[in-house]
């Protein structure tokens, strides 16, 4: 029988973090605007519970709770937006966003989150560990805002596929085996701003660590971090682990990298080693390697366009994408059935 696959073990640790060093990595992740968004940009988001169409409560995540009827909106558009709502249409609670300058919306159903939890203990099996439990909430909520009784705005994850447990562990095992160590350090004025390790024991990682036990044995830096960096992913192998996959990079650029949609911009940095990745699993190697050959034929489809006589490389353009589609199977995005770096920018641009 196969052991099913979890985040993190029971007795799992958490050392190193500062306030301001917890801080810093919480930042990391926030969602933000491109800079010349940023000041113009709605903040926050709206909540609505309804029933039957009407608005029984709404509640902004800024300004706290707000009077239903202040949002109703004149006669003639009242039944349209009833039902609307009713049907978990995406429309009305787009509406009700703008209205309250939101960027973002959510739509239930009165009686839908008791909905949820009912599902949720009736499939639940005593033995489900915290990734199986994680991926059946997620496909609930996914069932019931298709059957209407969620509403969600905007829909940055539609058509993502949920995977399955043996998915995440199949991928797991591809970037870090059992025994090493995942690191990611940051590097920011010549200093180690952050930085983050998970050791891996069986299934899960036992040990999530920050980087104030890794400053010491550092020690002073040269204010290069090519060549510092070194010095971080030596702190973690005689501290905590061998490791299997680590990711380096100034703080700029990694937080530039999080949001750029073009495509090759990973490969780009790391083959001018504005990030270096070391060491690189197989399947994080062939993932760059794809989204490098994915920009070249991007490119190369635009010129044939542009340039007639180029037109009989059409053939040979397809080829290549064929070729690219029989050995995706070996890289993370087909392993998970999505591209992760594609749903990071869509959960943090704004």
């Amino acid at each position: 029988m196969l052991a099913r696959p979890a985040v993190l073990t029971p007795d799992v640790r958490f050392e190193g973090w500062t306030t301001e060093d917890w801080l810093r990595f919480l930042r990391l992740w926030q969602p933000r605007a491109a800079p010349d968004r940023a000041a113009a940009r709605p903040r926050g988001g709206v909540v609505v519970v309804h029933d039957e169409g009407e608005v029984l409560k709404l509640l902004h995540t800024v300004h706290g709770r707000l009077d239903p009827a202040s949002s109703r909106p004149p006669a003639a558009e009242a039944d349209s937006r009833a039902l609307a709502l009713r049907t978990g249409q995406v429309s009305a609670i787009v509406q009700l966003a703008r209205a309250h300058e939101a960027s973002w919306a959510l739509g239930v159903r009165l009686g839908a989150l008791d909905e949820i939890m009912e599902r949720f203990g009736a499939r639940a099996r005593r033995g489900d560990d915290l990734t199986a439990q994680s991926l059946m909430l997620v496909g609930i909520v996914r069932e019931m805002i298709a059957e209407g009784a969620i509403a969600a705005w905007p829909q940055r994850l539609r058509g993502v596929p949920v995977p399955t447990a043996q998915v995440l562990r199949r991928t797991l095992d591809a970037l870090c085996a059992d025994g090493r160590a995942i690191a990611l350090g940051l590097f920011d004025a010549g200093e180690l701003w952050t930085a983050f390790v998970a050791r891996r024991r069986g299934a899960a990682f036992d040990l999530l660590a920050g980087p104030d036990e890794l400053r010491p044995a550092i020690g002073l830096l040269s204010g290069d971090w090519r060549r510092d960096y070194r010095h971080v992913a030596r702190a973690v192998e005689e501290r905590y682990a061998p490791l299997g996959f680590g990711c380096f990079a100034e703080l700029g650029t990694f937080r530039s990298l999080q949001i750029d949609a073009r495509p090759g911009a990973w490969s780009r940095a790391a083959a001018v080693r504005d990030v270096v990745i070391a060491p690189m699993p197989a399947a994080v190697g062939m993932a760059l390697g794809l989204d490098g050959v994915r920009y070249a034929l991007r490119g190369l489809v635009a010129l044939t366009g542009r340039i007639g006589p180029l037109a009989v490389v059409g053939p040979v353009v397809g080829a290549a994408r064929a070729g690219i589609a029989r050995v995706t199977g070996k890289d993370v995005g087909a392993m998970l059935g999505f591209d992760p770096m594609a749903v990071l920018r869509a959960l943090l641009e704004r």
